[in-house]
């Protein structure tokens, strides 16, 4: 007879519809209640969702209560883990994910004991294809799941090993039917055998069909659900009905017995399909600020702070590592799937956003402190400025510095060229209090700038240098702005002709109607995007361009003004009402082979969607994403006009990337880079990047790409429809990107080289009194007394690799010892430098030290501990 594993868990949504605080207070009942029946009953355990941040803020009300948790866990009886918070697996940063496992696991082992070493994830709306290489990275060799199986595409069964893009997979569990499938309210259990009938078995039957006698996984819970008593009670009444073998079971052990099945299907690629559940295939447009302020803040910590953590840590300025899990787990808590996708009320997205100002604050507060201290040791004076490089290589090439001078008649004499990009004036100050050992005094205090400096500068790797400026006779050079409407380099020619922006390439390869901003309405909500009926995408038009020329490039910069339809209501008439909307396109050439762009938009209009539209001159559709560490190529396909008889959404031709989206061709191809945009679609010889998709509803019945019930739970009943109108995204929006044409076919390598070198922060630091608060803790960080000599030129590593770097940054369980992270994003393998590999342990991303290898094999990763 097969054998039905039931587990009891909590699904415990941090945030949705209620906030964080309102979760904690519901913990405050249902923790208690389930903590209180474990010790009773010893036959009973359950899952508290596989998250620590929960468990975390419990005991923040209960603290009497973490040696009972610690002894449960001892049990294997609680299971807490494996992740910090239950995170979003398409649109977040590979190193988010790896991070937040090894947060995850790293405090669960330090506050609670062994974690549950199951990549669990039972309500994230879709995963990606990268997900198994990065959970064998952190030690975890399973995943279970519920959205995005399809049993024609993906598996004939719902256990199957799921392979990630190089050789690495995970032992793959699916239920088909949610996390709620086998959930026993007080009506089931006072029903048991219309429970059985009806429900339970019908879903063991579907099942058992599939899987030829395996075991069968039930999950038995649902949101914030509260524990059932006396379990083993409940499950001899089951078992009494049942056709089936029922047992008390949890999913460690689950894993266990699929681990023992031999020939299990296998398959490559995203988990991505609305066939059992919906996956919300149109939810990276919604909200999107939260998507570009995830973006910003992965790229800050990872680009600046962990790096100027390791070279602090190198010269012996010690920064709390538990400051940067502090700023980590803002962010992650901020990446928890309803969170990052948005589809949440609105009083969670002012909770969200303040999150993200903490993050900031944190991130910009240790990044202030570090450069103030390494300045103040060095003793800089006013006209010196302290540069940073943090990659592991030395750098050549323009940082942008800011600094504050009485006047722009300065000269940096270490620097070829210089030039002013922005600049703000402060006029003279009268009645000034100065403090002196004497007492205070008051002065006149002068008139002074406030310049962002584009200068050539050479810094060793993973380190600092200093360079200086003097005032001179002649002013620093600036833009020069002019009428003219066509821009050019070495590579690219960029001309608006006749409302148009037409790009010829040094080959000659001419596209007109090059970039363009669409719009259309929006009938969906916060979970999706849905388009209304017979509207066609309205192409904005352009009116007027003009340039700006500086030391370093040349800047083309197009405008237009469009009247939109107000609001949803208003578009669906023949002349309803319009609102004027301001767009602005800015395209830079410079000296490399990136046309690097900006699209500003003032937003006043409701319930839209704008794309970015790029002319690529390829019929096919297809397209190649860039993804976590990885590449997928990406066809286009078609939708049958009854799709909604097999799916429960429209399995729209929306792809989601990373940083990179490349098309091919006939002898070149066209690769747009971004900087937190994340979704994009292939129609024709176009690509669509999506800009923001507005909306005013948290969940809508019936809309054309989701008929039946609103997402959510707004057409329950008692459940009210929530407006949502900080979603409608209304103000000035700025989104930045990049383009590249290149001769022949795409080099993942390449691609990836070029998606980090443009990432690439400037992080300068100038010591000098007339403004304390260009840098917010500067007026609090006192000079030390310290025994510190350092030299004005400083590298704490280097390293030469044809990797990529994923990330470096102070160790989470070794004090004197920063992780170093590479990546390799190709279908080839990778050799590794062989002196560097027998100096420094190998190790895995939660810290274990690993067998060594020679080679990174395709699409991996390999971790160093490196001791300083």
């Amino acid at each position: 007879m097969v054998k039905t594993h039931i587990v009891q868990h909590t699904h415990w949504d941090r945030e949705w519809y209620f906030t964080k605080e309102d979760a904690i207070v519901l913990s405050d009942q249902v923790f208690t209640e389930v903590l209180h029946e474990l010790e009773r009953n010893p036959e009973a355990n359950f899952c508290l969702d596989g998250q620590t941040s929960i468990v975390d803020e419990y005991l923040e009300i209960h603290p009497e209560k973490l040696a009972t948790i610690q002894q449960l866990v001892a049990e294997k009886r609680l299971f807490v883990g494996p992740w910090y918070a239950q995170t979003d697996a398409l649109y977040v940063d590979a190193e988010s994910i790896l991070r937040n496992l090894t947060i995850g696991i790293t405090d669960t082992i330090n506050k609670y004991g062994e974690p549950m070493k199951v990549g669990y994830l039972p309500d994230t709306f879709g995963f990606n294809a990268q997900l198994p290489t990065l959970l064998n990275h952190s030690g975890i060799d399973n995943f279970i799941f519920w959205r995005g199986m399809d049993f024609n595409k993906i598996s004939p069964s719902p256990y199957f090993q799921w392979k990630g893009l190089g050789d690495k997979s995970v032992y793959a569990i699916n239920f088909p039917f949610g996390y709620s499938t086998g959930m026993m309210t007080l009506e089931a259990q006072k029903n048991i055998g219309t429970f059985v009938k009806e429900t339970l078995d019908p879903s063991i039957n579907f099942l058992s069909k599939k899987i030829d006698k395996k075991p069968i996984l039930i999950p038995s819970g649902v949101d914030q659900k509260n524990m059932v008593l006396n379990i083993q009670n409940v499950i001899a009444k089951i078992n009494q009905t049942s056709q089936y073998q029922n047992i008390i079971s949890d999913y460690p052990t689950f894993v266990k017995e699929i681990r023992q099945e031999n020939n299990l299907p296998q398959y490559q690629g995203e988990l991505r399909e609305p066939v059992y559940a919906r996956v919300h295939r149109s939810i990276g447009s919604v909200r999107s600020q939260f998507k570009l302020n995830n973006f910003h803040l992965e790229q800050t910590i990872l680009r600046r702070v962990e790096p100027l953590m390791v070279i602090a840590k190198s010269i012996g300025l010690e920064i709390s590592s538990t400051l940067l899990s502090r700023l980590w787990k803002k962010v992650l808590e901020n990446q928890a799937h309803d969170s990052l996708g948005g589809c949440v009320s609105d009083n969670v997205a002012e909770d969200i956003l303040h999150r993200t100002k903490e993050a900031e604050e944190i991130a910009e507060g240790i990044e202030n402190l570090i450069t103030k201290r390494i300045a103040d040791t060095l003793e800089l004076d006013d006209n010196q400025v302290l540069v940073f490089n943090t990659d592991i290589v030395a750098f050549k090439g323009q940082k942008k510095v800011h600094i504050v001078s009485r006047s722009k008649n300065i000269r940096f004499t270490n620097g070829e060229r210089a030039t002013i990009i922005q600049e703000k004036y402060y006029p003279e100050r009268k009645n000034v209090q100065r403090e002196t050992s004497t007492g205070n005094e008051y002065i006149t205090e002068p008139s002074y700038f406030e310049l962002d400096v584009l200068v050539d500068v050479e810094i060793p790797s993973l380190g600092y240098t200093v360079i200086e400026f003097e005032e001179v006779e002649d002013r620093l050079s600036e833009k020069v702005y002019q009428d003219e409407q066509s821009i050019s380099n070495h590579k690219y020619t960029l001309s608006f002709v006749d409302g148009e922006v037409v790009l010829i390439t040094a080959s000659g390869k001419k596209m007109t109607d090059f970039l363009r901003i669409v719009d259309c309405g929006n009938e969906g909500d916060t979970y999706d995007f849905s388009p209304l009926a017979n509207e066609k995408e309205a192409v904005l038009n352009f009116q007027n361009a003009s340039s700006e020329v500086d030391e370093f490039g040349q800047t083309l910069i197009i405008s237009g003004i469009a009247d939109l339809p107000l609001n949803l209501d208003e578009r669906m008439k023949n002349n309803g009402k319009k609102q004027q909307v301001d767009y602005q396109l800015a395209l830079r050439l410079t000296d490399n082979n990136i046309i690097e762009g900006k699209v500003i938009i003032d937003n006043q209009v409701l319930s839209h969607r704008m794309r970015l539209q790029i002319q690529v001159d390829d019929p096919t559709g297809k397209s190649i994403a860039q993804i976590q560490n990885g590449f997928v190529e990406n066809e286009p396909t078609s939708v049958s006009e009854n799709w909604n008889e097999y799916y429960v959404e429209k399995p729209v031709d929306l792809q989601v990337f990373d940083k990179s989206v490349t098309v091919k061709q006939p002898d070149s191809h066209i690769t747009f880079f971004s900087d937190g945009m994340k979704e994009y679609e292939r129609n024709k010889d176009k690509l669509y990047i999506t800009l923001f998709s507005a909306t005013g509803q948290l969940g809508k019945a019936d809309i054309s790409w989701r008929p039946g019930r609103a997402s959510g739970d707004t057409t329950k009943e008692g459940h009210i429809i929530m407006p949502t109108p900080l979603a409608q995204e209304k103000g000035e929006r700025e989104f930045t990107f990049a383009l590249e044409i290149d001769d022949g076919l795409p080099d993942y390598k390449a691609i990836a080289q070029t998606a980090s070198k443009r990432l690439t922060p400037s992080i300068s630091y100038q010591k000098q009194g007339l403004n304390l608060f260009i840098h917010r803790l500067d007026n609090k960080i006192w000079p030390q007394e310290n025994q510190l000599v350092l030299d004005k030129e400083y590298s704490a590593f280097q390293l030469d690799t044809d990797l990529s770097v994923s990330a470096i940054y102070p160790s989470y369980t070794k004090t004197n010892a920063f992780v170093l992270r590479l990546a390799n994003p190709t279908e080839n393998g990778v050799g590794l430098p062989s002196g560097f590999m027998q100096e420094h342990k190998m190790i895995n991303a939660i810290e274990e030290e690993v067998e060594r290898e020679n080679i990174v094999y395709p699409f991996d990763y390999i971790s160093y501990l490196v001791e300083l």
